[in-house]
Formats: C-alpha cells, sequence, structure tokens
C-alpha cells in the first residue's frame, strides 16, 4: 500500500500512478494505438468533463479487458431491506445494534438502510452492514460514493485499483462507480455505511485553526495496482437509483494492471486525527471534529459533514464540559464504534445510532448533567472512545425497517425527563 495525500483535490499536477507490471503505464498519452501489454485504456470518470480544473476527478485505467464487456443488468429478486422511506416523524431516535445474521450473509445482502434525506445528485444515504461470509462477486455504486466504517471486524477492500485493509476505528471511501468486493479477516463484521450523492469528501479547510491540524493530508493511504487475470464467470452487481442490478462477466473485473489519476479509493485511521480544543473556557462547536466534508452549493452548510469524537484532553475552566444542549439547523445522524459517548450516561453503545434532525432539542441525558455540573474541574482525559456523526443540510429520512424494528428504543426521551429544576431566583 502506498502512502498518499489527498492534495489530489486541488486538481492539475496533483495526481496518483501505479503499475503491476513495470512500463503498463504509457508515456506521453493516455490512449495510445497500441498499449504496453496488450491491456485496454479505460478512463474513468467521477466528475463532469467542463468542470473546475480543481474538482476534476478521473482516473486512467489500462486493463486486460474493458469494463464494457458484460451483457444485460437485470434486476436482482434480492434487494436491501430498508428500501422504503418511512413515516415522517420530528422526533428524536436512537437504535440498538443489528445482529449479525445466522445464515450466510455477504456485504451487499447485509446492508440494511436506515435513512436518507434526498435523492441523487444531492444528500446521503445512511446504511448498517452486517457479514458472516466474504462476497464472491463484485459490486459498484452509481448512486454515490461510499464511507465504510467498521464496528465490528476487519475488512479487506479488493478494488479494481488495489487492496485495503481496514479495521474498527478506520475508515474507507470507495469512489462512485468503482467496482470492489468486501471479503472478512475475522469470522464477521458489522458496521456503518454514509452513501454521499452529493460533491465528493474531501478535507476541510482549516480557516483560522492554520496549516496543521485535524486530519492531515500525509495520513491518507491509497492502494498499489494488483490485478487479476482470471477467466471465469463473476457476477457484478450495481445500485442504480436505490435498486440492485446484476450481470455476469466471463472474466474478473479486478484486471487493472496499471492506473494514474485522482479518483481513488483511500483509507485514514481515525486514531491519526489531530483534535483541535479549547485550553481556556467553553465547549467549542463539534465542527472542529470534522475529517471529511462534501460541500453544498451553500457555503458553510455541507452536504455532508463527517465528524468524529475521539480520545482527548478537556481542560476547560468554569466550563460545562460535555456537548451542551443545542437546538440545530443540520441533521445529525450518530453512531459509536468504541467505548461510551461523553453526552450520555447509557443507552448508546457499540453498533447502535441516533438521528436528531432539525431544530431537535437534544443534548447530555440527566445523569451526565448532574455530574457534570458538580464535578471538580481538573484536566481530564476522555478515552478508550470513538463516536462519529454524519451532519447533513436537509432532514434526514428513517426508513420504514428503521422505524418498525425491535432495535428502536421506544424509551429515548425517557432520558431527559427526569432533569431536575434547578433555578433559584434568590441565589446567583
Amino acid at each position: 500500500m502506498s502512502r498518499a495525500t489527498l492534495t489530489y483535490l486541488s486538481g492539475f499536477g496533483n495526481e496518483f500512478a501505479s503499475e503491476a507490471l513495470a512500463g503498463a503505464l504509457p508515456e506521453g498519452q493516455n490512449s495510445p494505438q497500441k498499449a504496453p501489454y496488450g491491456l485496454y485504456p479505460e478512463q474513468f470518470s467521477t466528475s463532469a468533463f467542463t468542470v473546475p480544473r480543481a474538482e476534476a476527478r478521473r482516473t486512467w485505467m489500462y486493463r486486460i479487458l474493458p469494463s464494457a464487456a458484460h451483457g444485460k443488468f437485470e434486476r436482482l429478486e434480492k434487494q436491501r431491506q430498508g428500501c422504503q422511506s418511512g413515516a415522517i416523524t420530528p422526533n428524536r431516535l436512537r437504535w440498538n445494534p443489528l445482529p449479525i445474521p445466522d445464515a450466510a450473509t455477504d456485504f451487499i445482502d447485509g446492508l440494511i438502510t436506515m435513512a436518507a434525506n434526498s435523492d441523487a445528485p444531492q444528500g446521503i444515504t445512511i446504511h448498517l452492514y452486517r457479514t458472516n461470509c466474504s462476497m464472491q462477486r463484485a459490486f459498484f455504486n452509481a448512486d454515490g460514493e461510499m464511507l465504510i466504517m467498521p464496528e465490528q471486524g476487519r475488512l479487506r477492500l479488493v478494488t479494481e485499483l488495489g487492496i485495503l485493509e481496514i479495521e474498527p476505528e478506520e475508515i474507507a471511501v470507495i469512489p462512485r462507480g468503482m467496482k470492489f468486493k468486501v471479503e472478512l479477516l475475522d469470522d464477521t463484521a458489522r458496521g456503518y455505511l454514509c452513501e454521499n450523492h452529493g460533491s465528493p469528501f474531501r478535507i476541510p479547510d482549516l480557516g483560522p485553526i492554520g496549516s496543521n491540524g485535524l486530519a492531515n493530508p500525509r495520513d491518507f493511504l491509497i492502494p498499489v495496482a494488483a490485478y487479476e487475470d482470471v477467466d471465469q464467470p463473476t457476477q457484478l452487481v450495481q445500485k442504480f437509483l436505490g435498486e440492485f442490478w446484476a450481470t455476469t462477466m466471463n472474466h474478473s473485473p479486478f484486471n487493472v494492471v496499471a492506473w494514474h489519476g485522482n479518483s481513488v479509493p483511500y483509507k485514514y485511521d481515525l486514531r491519526r486525527f489531530n483534535t483541535i480544543g479549547t485550553v481556556s473556557y467553553d465547549h467549542p462547536d463539534p465542527s472542529i471534529f470534522t475529517v471529511l466534508t462534501s460541500p453544498s452549493a451553500v457555503t458553510g452548510q455541507a452536504n455532508c459533514d463527517f465528524v468524529i469524537f475521539p480520545p482527548r484532553w478537556m481542560v476547560a475552566e468554569n466550563t460545562f464540559r460535555p456537548p451542551w444542549f443545542h437546538r440545530n439547523l443540520m441533521n445529525e445522524f450518530m453512531g459509536l464504534v468504541r467505548g461510551e459517548y461523553d453526552a450520555k450516561a447509557g443507552g448508546f453503545v457499540p453498533g447502535g445510532c441516533s438521528l436528531h434532525n432539525v431544530m431537535s432539542a437534544h443534548g447530555p441525558d440527566a445523569i451526565t448533567f448532574i455530574n457534570a455540573s458538580s464535578a471538580t474541574l481538573k484536566p481530564q482525559k476522555i478515552e478508550h472512545t470513538m463516536a462519529f456523526m454524519f451532519e447533513t443540510h436537509s432532514v434526514i429520512r428513517p426508513t420504514q425497517y428503521a422505524l418498525e424494528c425491535e432495535q428502536l428504543q421506544t424509551d429515548y426521551d425517557d432520558c431527559w425527563a427526569d432533569m431536575p429544576k434547578t433555578f433559584n431566583k434568590n441565589q446567583i
């Protein structure tokens, strides 16, 4: 695996290249009359041809057979669970973890759609995955790029451009339309998946923070070229406008011998995040924990921000240190990969998730509020935790499955029911 940066997001002159056979990349042009080794040149574009140069995303692949060599796609009889939007509700929602199935279930069959906030080409769709066997087929998503975050079990992602391995507290991002398959490195796996239909994720600008901090570009990794020269039937599944379709190829789709470009899969270790926080007073806004962002047409109002709450020191003086009570223009879907979240004393566990939509009042539960209000404010390190949030500009609508599954906590509102009334007009 090669170490890389995300500087390719800035466009011209910033791209990557890899070849599994020396000399497989053509010299001087992308599509010569005869490519080296008898390979087929193929351009993979995840942006329109005429976008500004800084936004252009494309990769040239040199493959044993072109992607076009396949038959007709047919709609799969078995679709993912959670396809139907649920009833509109302004209520705060929280779920326990979903169990891993007993029957053989690969990554595709194990996807459960929990919520979405709009159709393509904008918005996000949020899924959970649970799987107990490796994929014997290949998959690509025509609807958006995919951010994959394990909560249990390590994954081996075989992509057209090479192989990425990820474990809990790491993420991988697969570009829209790139073929891949998920192999298990442990007996079972479970985690979260954000399908981004809008502008591709990128690292956020740092503004007044300056030139360093948050997710450092040097810590993002990309694969090196690795190819299969196998002539045997392989099912290729695609997600197209929310539905699964499949065809059969007579060769491996992972037959790219060399490539160069800037639309590539990548991984990032969340434990490398350089957390920024206050060293004086007050709890800072969660935006300082943004790892990746997908901008929208409105500056500062993201199509999706991917935010984490990692281990960190808390040193603020005369301050209520947990997240404050708030109502927000943005919409928040949270999950937990490890440990506990500092705003909840119980009920929010690894593998679980919660949803707080626009102007939904939320914050620390009663026990957390009481404890934090009376705590001795010494420097404290929050350890052994990794919570995250997908924050988006439009309402996240839960699916029918999410509203009806037994993991939905029907008593979630009760965590605020015993908030003490501490008002005393005679005491400041």
